[in-house]
């Protein structure tokens, strides 16, 4: 009797520990992402020449640092966030000091861009099914006022 208890209380730990697993599953835009500029598209903006994003899982959501080349300039922008709709820090993006993101599903979010506490633009974020390809589109006001709209489309690394 103590043996039959005991083996359903191991099943039913075994079935929590799989269920809390699923249920914490990897976000799929975690890893290393470089730009494959011929296949984006910048209907206005400067034209990066090149970039490489690295997501990682933190235990409150994502951390992704953004390393951009663009006229001869580099820029490193981070930021650590939730896509929980709150507003969260990004740091070395001149353009917006703020994003608010929400997961639309499980391989797409939405995100907002503020500056100085109010919204700049949005951009959308999409990783393909098969998880080779991120897509992001964006359309904001930069700092100096210019509008900018781009489709950036980046390779797994």
């Amino acid at each position: 009797m103590k043996l039959a208890i005991e083996g359903v209380l191991l099943s039913t730990l075994l079935v929590l520990g799989v269920a809390t697993s699923a249920s914490a599953a990897q976000d799929p835009v975690v890893g290393s992402w470089k730009l494959n500029v011929a296949k984006s598209t910048f209907k206005s903006g400067a034209v990066p020449t090149a970039q490489t994003r690295t997501y990682a899982q933190t235990e409150k959501g994502l951390s992704v640092t953004i390393n951009t080349s663009a006229g001869g300039k580099e820029q490193t922008m981070t930021a650590s966030y939730a896509l929980d709709g709150k507003d969260y820090t990004v740091t070395g993006n001149p353009d917006w000091d703020a994003i608010v993101g929400k997961q639309v599903d499980p391989n797409k979010a939405e995100f907002t861009f503020k500056r100085g506490g109010k919204s700049i633009g949005t951009t959308n974020r999409m990783v393909s099914k098969d998880g080779k390809t991120l897509t992001t589109e964006s359309t904001y006001t930069d700092a100096k006022g210019g509008k900018v709209e781009n489709t950036m489309v980046f390779e797994r690394q």
